[in-house]
């Protein structure tokens, strides 16, 4: 399988074009696809599996990551904090 030419937000845009009252075959040439993947897209689209849903799971799996290293990182941050109370209380 190739390169995929455009990314999602373009396949949108172009299925968003054709909404907006441009025929299918005006939209075809002016971007250089050929109908059968027009309309595959556009089944995806209207599909549990489209473009929109992908994109939010990996929203979601990012947003997980993120709060995992937050996690992490706060953790450090308290151990430090807690290391350094005890060498101050130490000495003082």
């Amino acid at each position: 399988m190739g390169k995929r030419k455009f990314n999602d937000e373009e396949i949108t845009g172009i299925l968003k074009e054709h909404q907006g009252g441009v025929t299918v075959a005006d939209v075809c040439h002016r971007h250089g696809i050929s109908e059968p993947t027009f309309y595959r897209w556009q089944s995806m689209q209207f599909s549990n599996v489209g473009f929109e849903v992908k994109r939010l799971r990996a929203l979601e799996q990012e947003n997980q990551k993120l709060k995992k290293l937050l996690a992490a990182a706060m953790l450090a941050a308290a151990t430090l904090s807690e290391m350094l109370e005890k060498t101050s209380n130490g000495r003082a």
